[in-house]
């Protein structure tokens, strides 16, 4: 079962690994058609009622797989605003053709009362809530025909994430949903079957472009609250600073008086809440909980902290105290297992770190994605081992970022991946934050290395992440 949203990263990775949305379109009209092969004999009339978007787009292509039927194609407005390039493509290709294709600008002279078949692509699962018009009219028309309905993907109306259907939405007799069932069309009166358009399965298994446009954020919003620093203090500020290139507004960091000064000088765009003492210490605890929980924080716990006996207790209690999001990350992921807590973890850890956490004991985690999802099911939390090959699970779902190069090898680079998460966190699921953080964070280096393969710095970074995240399409 997929939703609607990653139903559409899917295609994008599809792309990305050179199966491109036209090819799955060409796939997508066949696979309508053959429905409407096996509800009607041929000769028999077929009206194809297609909104402006690639689920229109999917059903025009199906008109040309059924000439053996009287097809009528009806797009529900303009066609110089059809929304897609392949959709205004296969329109066209329509219109030269000579196909019986014609736009409907008025929908009060709907009339479908001659169709046996009625092929509903008026909308498709990136739509929710009631219907508007043109669509609401033409919904009607299609409900009260006396003709069998095929929808397209989902009956026009229906919410393919959360499975709830308008109330004036497209009451269908047979569905054809692409790749995979959506959820809550087997709620639905109506015969469902799932196409396979030829999706490569490495476009769910791989994270890709797609996963990174799923997570990406539309608004600068949210504050990173990073709890780290002491015996170092370049990690607490790369993770921060990094959180800020994600799109969060605010990004804090609570640390040790001593060191706090030395934070605060790496960016002014930094902002530093000192604590006494040299350590993170089980003191500071109630007053970083109470903070974080007023303010709705991303917490990023872990980068800098060291492991002294004390400090790894603190990260204990405020994780056993904490309710809200948190990435964990270097020393304290040690506390992680068997914690008791209702805070929402992404824990990051790298191939030694995962080990010591109970994890499987691996040269490579590319070999042992099974084995981390395993282990990911038990702790209770998403996790993002970090490697060659990032693994990404919730337990459930695994999935591997194959970004990045040899030169991320540099010190740093887990902690601006940490500050990712936190930023993506904040608008995004905790797999699909992760997951999608790991690319960007690869992509970054990537870039980099364009330039310079040994001699990047985790700092440089920074820099490359806005336009890994919002132009991914040019990575």
């Amino acid at each position: 079962m997929i939703t609607g949203e990653r139903m559409a990263a899917v295609d994008e990775n599809a792309a990305a690994l050179g199966v491109p949305r036209k090819q799955l379109m060409e796939s997508s009209g066949n696979a309508v058609a053959r429905t409407v092969r096996d509800v009607a004999e041929p000769g028999s009339s077929v009206a194809i009622v297609a909104g402006r978007g690639n689920n229109g787009g999917d059903a025009f292509v199906a008109a040309r797989f059924l000439d053996g039927y009287d097809v009528t194609t009806l797009l529900l407005g303009r066609a110089e605003t059809i929304g897609t390039e392949i959709a205004r493509e296969n329109w066209q290709a329509l219109e030269d053709a000579d196909y019986n294709s014609r736009e409907v600008t008025d929908s009060s002279a709907f009339d479908l009362s001659d169709a046996d078949v009625i092929v509903d692509a008026m909308l498709g699962t990136g739509i929710s809530g009631d219907l508007r018009e043109p669509a609401a009219t033409a919904a009607e028309a299609i409900n009260v025909a006396d003709a069998t309905v095929v929808a397209v993907d989902v009956p026009s109306g229906f919410d393919a994430d959360d499975g709830d259907h308008a109330t004036n939405g497209v009451t269908a007799d047979r569905i054809v949903t692409f790749h995979d069932t959506k959820p809550g069309l087997e709620a639905l009166e109506a015969e469902s079957t799932v196409a396979d358009i030829g999706i490569p399965a490495a476009a769910e298994r791989f994270v890709g472009p797609g996963d990174v446009t799923l997570a990406r954020p539309e608004d600068r919003t949210g504050r990173a609250f990073v709890v780290g620093g002491g015996p170092y203090t370049g990690a607490p500020a790369l993770a921060a600073q990094a959180a800020l290139r994600t799109g969060m507004e605010l990004s804090f960091v609570a640390a040790p008086d001593a060191v706090a000064g030395e934070i605060q000088g790496y960016s002014e765009d930094l902002i530093v809440q000192p604590y006494e003492q040299d350590i993170l210490t089980p003191a500071q605890v109630d007053d970083l909980v109470d903070t974080a929980e007023r303010y709705d924080d991303i917490v990023v716990l872990g980068p800098g902290l060291g492991t002294a006996d004390e400090t790894l207790e603190a990260a204990r209690q405020f994780l056993e105290s904490y309710t809200g999001p948190a990435v964990v990350d270097a020393d304290a992921l040690e506390v992680v297992p068997g914690l008791e807590t209702d805070a929402t973890l992404v824990c990051t850890p790298n191939r030694r770190e995962l080990a010591r956490m109970g994890g499987p004991d691996v040269d490579s985690l590319a070999t042992a994605p099974a084995e981390i999802e395993a282990f990911a099911a038990e702790l209770g939390h998403v996790v993002l081992a970090k490697g060659v090959d990032d693994v990404v699970t919730d337990g459930e779902r695994t999935r591997i970022s194959r970004s990045g190069t040899a030169g991320m090898a540099v010190g740093g680079t887990g902690d601006t991946l940490a500050g990712i998460v936190a930023g993506l966190l904040d608008h995004a699921e905790p797999l699909e934050a992760a997951a999608a953080a790991a690319r960007v964070n690869g992509i970054a280096g990537e870039r980099l290395a364009e330039r310079d393969e040994c001699g990047l710095l985790a700092s440089e970074l920074l820099d490359e992440i806005p336009a890994t995240l919002w132009g991914e399409h040019d990575a």
